[in-house]
């Protein structure tokens, strides 16, 4: 498996056309009771494939990678889906996206909610699934000052130890050793504006944390329930509409604790699965909202379908 720097992040997206670099800022919405659910672009990013398929025995991969289209990809093209909640007079987010330090594909969050009319100021509150820079790094804006400035920010606890603790830069591994750096530094300027709850607290009313580790130690999802079918906003705990879902058991690069992960996506499907729940997820095809269907062992995302 390759490592993964910024230089490298930087240099894939650098040559992709004017085109590549205009999202549709609005993705996908769902009305659920007292709640309206949107997912937001912003933007997409660029990896290099064995960052994330890297791990996964080859022969075993590759059926599932024809099936979407994806054999012989060097580059995989992730989308970048935040997730707006509105209702109850909040305006929140989940996660602030990259801002505009990360890749240049992404980090259009901003121009999303002025699509939407949304001011940063309007922005109530700002719940974290974890700390990556795709989810973290927009926090702050070219002035190291918060970006939803009004807003209470929720992070949990132990995903912001993880991330505040000196010795995760060490211990973290060169491919991710920026992630640490810049989740430190953006965390300690966030200071006391940036509050923590626990597994299974309620962040909002109606919406329940979830512990579901493994893509990093302390990532949460969160269980929307305002009225109907709830609906899971999952965050990276699957990251992919492909692998994820067909092979959730095989070991994924992008994830710190790859077993510890894996194990995770196994018992989260069966439990949307068993409680057809709808899902939301950052980097879901489709503007990133659907339902999960069995497909034999293994299961498959069905986009748009609410």
């Amino acid at each position: 498996m390759s490592t993964i720097t910024r230089r490298m992040l930087m240099a894939g997206a650098a040559g992709l056309g004017a085109a590549a670099l205009m999202p549709r800022w609005l993705h996908a919405s769902m009305q659920m009771g007292e709640w309206q659910i949107d997912t937001l672009s912003d933007g997409h990013l660029v990896l290099p494939a064995d960052f994330i398929l890297g791990p996964m025995p080859e022969n075993a991969v590759a059926p599932i990678l024809a099936r979407h289209g994806l054999t012989g990809a060097t580059e995989l093209t992730p989308p970048c889906n935040v997730t707006l909640l509105r209702g109850q007079g909040r305006v929140v987010l989940f996660d602030a996206g990259s801002g505009p330090a990360f890749q240049p594909t992404a980090g259009s969050l901003l121009d999303a909610l002025d699509a939407l009319e949304i001011t940063p100021q309007e922005v109530t509150d700002v719940v974290f699934t974890h700390g990556h820079p795709d989810h973290l790094w927009g926090v702050l804006d070219d002035f190291d000052e918060p970006v939803f400035y009004a807003a209470r920010h929720v992070m949990g606890a132990g995903e912001l130890a993880y991330w505040t603790d000196p010795d995760t830069v060490s211990t973290i591994g060169t491919a991710r050793q920026a992630f640490a750096v810049g989740a430190a530094r953006r965390l300690q300027m966030m200071g006391d504006q940036m509050q923590t709850f626990a597994d299974g607290d309620t962040v909002l009313p109606g919406v329940t944390a979830l512990m579901t580790p493994g893509h990093t130690p302390g990532h949460m999802s969160f269980l929307v329930d305002g009225g109907g079918t709830p609906t899971l906003i999952i965050g990276d705990a699957i990251g992919n509409h492909h692998v994820g879902f067909e092979a959730p058991e095989m070991p994924s690069g992008s994830d710190h604790d790859m077993p510890t992960a894996a194990s995770t996506r196994l018992t989260l499907l069966d439990r949307i699965v068993a409680d057809d729940m709808p899902v939301v997820g950052f980097h879901l095809t489709g503007g990133g909202m659907g339902r999960v269907d069995r497909m034999g062992a293994a299961y498959r995302f069905l986009p748009g379908v609410l």
